[in-house]
């Protein structure tokens, strides 16, 4: 564990204030470290670079994905686009597993439900927010006054430019900002690979490498049904990259606790990640069960399984660097060294003194209710997470927006009622499946005698409620769910629908949980991060960068070889390595792990005319988490020349702190998937589209 030595040092330094080495950051667009960059590498990008990578950035839901030709085409990785190629996939036409390539543009298939959002504008409220919050109110008082006050400015900011505004902390509330972004709303589905080419190598080798993935589909934006015309996208690079070349990573990374107090972190080790796993880990075992019971039940719920199992390896990976006992004693050293700074000095103490032991009870009192909160919820069902929905906002519409739930506020509530109208996939016996499990493990977790289970069952079986409730529903039906929003309150009121009476029953519960979190836990961490964050500021300057908050962020570093089993991990594998692979696991005859190195037919039927020394994948010294998979990676022209899908497993505690010396991102080479899409799918003109050729 020597590399964790050097991480935690580099830790260390970063809180301490001291220049961050090497590669690591992951940047807002407002604070580039240009000037370290410049001095390493000979050069920095201006603020037209910038702003040409930022607009052709695009966030998805749960990922990232660019502009990448002058229509409107969308690239992103095959994972962040598979759940929507499943929405859009039926029994008949399984594009998951054996892909899809539209010959024109008519036959581009519109996914619905699925925005991508580019941003426009970010705007610093910072001191307009710590003016509408008086100095030393309490922590729950702030907390609704800083709340009523981003509320206020977001829907001053969205009625005076038509965008969708964002609220977005940084540095633990160090800062404030309202991120505007256009959202685009009609996205159709271009190309996607097969299933198996995308995630070769299966869950074995997820986070690993050398990797050899085709990890990327291929959607289209359209406005007023013609295909969207982005003033900025992506050329595709004409050259791609060799081993030390500089590449830049433009994505929405989701979620870092590098910032986090030590109290926080050991709660974290202790018992809010080994409890996730667990729940994560029933949550699989339901959906596998499922997927037993017959072929078609296996192809609805494969995604979910997919998404599950990458969820566990990465937590497992995020939990493995909070063990590390040396790291964890130089975090406490650095937070020592900073409260000791702070003590020094009376205005600060007066502020943040208190701010770490405060931060510390909030985690013991979260400790009490994480069960609870964990547990009390939907259960699992898709009907009753849409009556939980229309309850919500029939009631809370009603309401002032300053006291409706921030989801439900003016800013937010055209958005939040166009979900309930979305159609999306519905098979009954998976919702009666899936439904029985999660109460089931409700009520192993939380007894029979909690008042969750107790109205959820009204001492019935979880399978006599599940099975009543889900056939009895109206509610898979979008055009009834639409008549029940239209309907207001009063529709809700008179629903006799059973998802509708069971949410009834919830809604309370829930809210009271909710309300509890807020004022015990969420408001004093917010106010105290917050304290200790200025206080940070006070005694370092700004010179390091913010937990990642799934808002955009510049990432920059070399393709470079890393250390590793004994050996230096190459920088590239290339389409010879992807056939020997194949042939070392036994090509398609040995189903081992699954058929986890087996290749679809079309590709054995082209090994031929493939070229076996062009680069596939490459490992780059680039700083990443979840969030950034379908990232573009691009070179200093601004040109595409790769593709975020992974981190190599040792970047994984990455979440807590940053190692130079193996931190690999793992991308898709920009040249492997045109040479595929025109020697293997005969993607021809998609191939030229993208190319510009």
């Amino acid at each position: 564990m020597k590399s964790r030595s050097l991480v935690l040092s580099l830790l260390a330094l970063s809180l301490v204030g001291a220049s961050l080495r090497a590669e690591e950051g992951m940047w807002t667009f407002d604070n580039l470290p240009t000037k370290k960059i410049s001095e390493k590498y000979g050069w920095a990008p201006d603020q037209a670079w910038l702003d040409h990578v930022r607009l052709s950035a695009l966030r998805f839901p749960g990922g990232s994905g660019s502009f990448v030709s002058k229509d409107g085409l969308v690239l992103t990785n095959h994972h962040v686009g598979r759940g929507w190629i499943q929405r859009v996939s039926s029994k008949e036409a399984d594009y998951v597993k054996n892909g899809f390539s539209a010959a024109t543009r008519e036959q581009e298939i519109k996914v619905p439900g699925l925005e991508v959002m580019t941003l426009m504008a970010m705007d610093n409220i910072t001191e307009r927010l710590a003016k509408a919050v008086k100095a030393n109110l309490p922590e729950k008082e702030a907390l609704k006054a800083r709340e009523a006050e981003i509320e206020k400015i977001k829907k001053e900011m969205q009625e005076k430019s038509g965008l969708t505004c964002e609220h977005v902390t940084l540095y633990q509330g160090g800062e404030n900002w309202i991120y505007s972004y256009k959202k685009h709303t009609d996205v159709r589905l271009v190309f996607a690979p097969e299933q198996q080419i995308a995630f070769f190598g299966g869950d074995p080798d997820n986070f690993t490498f050398p990797r050899h993935n085709l990890d990327f589909s291929i959607f289209r934006v359209y406005e007023n049904g013609q295909p969207y015309q982005p003033k900025d996208f992506l050329h595709w690079t004409q050259t791609g990259v060799k081993a030390g070349d500089l590449t830049f990573v433009t994505g929405h990374p989701g979620r870092t606790s590098r910032q986090d107090t030590l109290a926080q972190m050991i709660y974290s080790r202790d018992f809010a990640i080994p409890m996730r796993l667990k729940a994560m880990e029933r949550r699989k075992d339901a959906l596998v069960a499922y997927a037993k019971t017959s072929p078609e039940g296996a192809r609805q719920v494969n995604t979910q399984i997919f998404g599950i199992e990458n969820s566990i390896k990465a937590t497992t990976g995020y939990w493995s660097g909070l063990k590390d006992k040396e790291a964890m004693a130089r975090i406490a050293e650095a937070e020592k060294d900073l409260r000791a700074k702070v003590a020094k000095d009376p205005k600060l103490t007066a502020s943040a003194g208190q701010s770490w032991t405060k931060i510390e009870q909030a985690t013991a009192v979260a400790k009490g209710m994480a069960k609870e909160s964990l547990n009390v919820g939907t259960a699992g069902s898709t009907l009753l997470g849409y009556g939980l929905a229309l309850v919500r906002i029939a009631d809370e519409e009603t309401k002032p927006s300053e006291k409706r739930l921030p989801e439900f506020s003016d800013a937010n509530l055209k958005s939040a009622k166009a979900r309930i109208g979305i159609p999306s996939p519905y098979y009954q016996e998976q919702e009666v499946f899936l439904f029985t499990r999660g109460l089931e493990e409700a009520a192993k977790e939380l007894g029979p005698q909690h008042r969750f289970v107790k109205a959820m069952l009204g001492g019935k079986t979880p399978a006599e409620v599940a099975k009543a409730a889900v056939e009895g529903s109206k509610l898979a039906d979008p055009e009834a769910r639409k008549a029940l929003l239209a309907g207001g309150k009063k529709a809700i009121a008179e629903s006799t629908d059973p998802m509708i009476l069971l949410a009834k029953k919830l809604d309370p519960i829930s809210r009271e949980l909710r309300k509890k979190q807020e004022d015990l836990v969420a408001s004093v961490i917010t106010e105290h991060g917050t304290r200790i964050a200025k206080a940070r500021f006070a005694v370092y300057g700004k010179n390091t960068y913010p937990d990642a908050t799934f808002t955009l962020r510049l990432s920059y570093g070399p393709v470079a070889e890393y250390k590793g089993n004994g050996t230096l991990i190459q920088p590239f594998t290339t389409f010879g390595g992807l056939f020997d692979r194949y042939d070392a696991w036994g090509g398609n005859e040995a189903k081992v792990h699954g058929g986890a190195w087996t290749l679809p037919q079309r590709w054995l039927d082209k090994r031929a005319d493939l070229n076996p020394s062009l680069p596939f994948n490459f490992v780059h010294k680039v700083d990443i988490i979840g969030g950034n998979s379908g990232s573009p990676v691009v070179d200093k022209k601004g040109e595409l020349v790769g593709l975020i899908f992974d981190g190599n497993i040792e970047s994984l505690p990455g979440n807590y702190f940053y190692d130079e010396a193996v931190n690999r991102g793992v991308s898709v080479d920009a040249r492997a998937i045109v040479h595929a899409l025109d020697k293997v799918y005969g993607a021809t003109a998609l191939a030229a589209e993208l190319t510009g050729k």
